[in-house]
């Protein structure tokens, strides 16, 4: 009689998880991917076009940087065919998600081929290292935030496209008209941000940022910034820091800071209140803006960048 109830519930429970499964990427053809933050997410749909289903770990105005794993995350892990993650020491959580979903899938690292901008270490990670301490999102002396120059955007695109192909062969032409398309828009974005940034007087481009995500954009299109924070968000400003860098904007005469999507305003506020600095708006940094935001996705949160750039620093 037992035996007979638990075929009963078996077979129920097979009824009832048969719409969802009619749902599944499987179900529908498309390759099931997973992207571990948002700006990749958009670079997989840009390529993968309809042939695609894109899950995203840490979604629009997430903080990959401190990013804890959720069983949901364990469960498209386990479904998906490609997995895409950034690199360069960025999603510190990976591994362990990975391991703890048995997932299978191809790993795509989309920074493959780009030289990282290295040296990072502050007082605090060098003591960190001497006691032995090592942090789970420590990205040690690289900084990961390579997609902020547009040329590097061209490389993660190349890489996902080849990602793809590999896992579905089928779809080669499909990924290859989708990349080609998609990174003729990025060239014309590049020219369009080089030509904004161009027409801000020079002794003009320096702004504060909360953490340090802005490097690769500052060295391919001219500004100079400055940071409290390390290339991490989990990372702490000192009161030394902080105090070095109000005097820096005092001296220099640092025309604005920024407020970032992904961090607390707070000590950007501070700094701005003591200096004298005014707050130029917010950048989108490691994390896209959600669907009704200007910045859904990477062209659109580089034109948004730009403008508040330009806005903050032509006046």
């Amino acid at each position: 009689m037992l035996s007979r109830r638990l075929l009963l519930a078996a077979a129920f429970a097979g009824v009832l998880a048969a719409p969802a499964l009619a749902q599944s990427p499987a179900a529908t053809g498309k390759l099931p991917v997973v992207a571990s933050f948002s700006i990749l997410g958009d670079f997989v749909r840009e390529v993968g076009g309809d042939r695609v289903a894109v899950t995203t770990i840490v979604g629009p105005n997430g903080d990959a940087h401190v990013y804890q794993p959720t069983p949901a995350d364990a469960k498209a892990m386990a479904a998906a065919k490609v997995v895409v993650v950034n690199g360069l020491g960025f999603e510190g959580w990976m591994d362990r998600l990975v391991k703890a979903s048995g997932s299978k899938a191809a790993v795509v690292v989309a920074t493959k081929g780009i030289t990282p901008r290295t040296g990072f270490e502050d007082e605090d990670d060098k003591a960190k290292k001497k006691h032995g301490a090592k942090d789970a999102h420590d990205h040690g002396a690289i900084d990961p935030h390579a997609w902020q120059s547009i040329a590097n955007a061209k490389v993660y695109v190349a890489n996902i496209r080849d990602g793809l192909t590999a896992a579905d062969p089928a779809g080669k032409d499909a990924y290859a008209a989708n990349a080609a398309a998609y990174t003729a828009k990025l060239d014309a974005l590049e020219g369009e941000v080089k030509a904004a940034i161009g027409r801000i007087p020079a002794e003009q481009r320096r702004i504060i940022t909360t953490h340090d995500a802005f490097g690769y954009f500052g060295e391919a299109y001219g500004l100079t910034l400055i940071s409290p924070e390390g290339v991490s968000t989990e990372s702490e400003a000192s009161a030394k820091d902080v105090a070095r860098i109000i005097r820096q904007i005092k001296a220099q005469k640092i025309p604005a800071v920024f407020i970032e999507n992904v961090s607390d305003p707070r000590l950007i506020e501070r700094i701005a209140k003591e200096t004298g600095a005014k707050i130029g708006g917010e950048l989108y940094s490691d994390a896209l803006s959600d669907d009704k935001g200007q910045a859904s996705t990477y062209i659109g949160m580089m034109n948004s960048n730009v403008r508040a750039l330009s806005a903050a620093l032509s006046s």
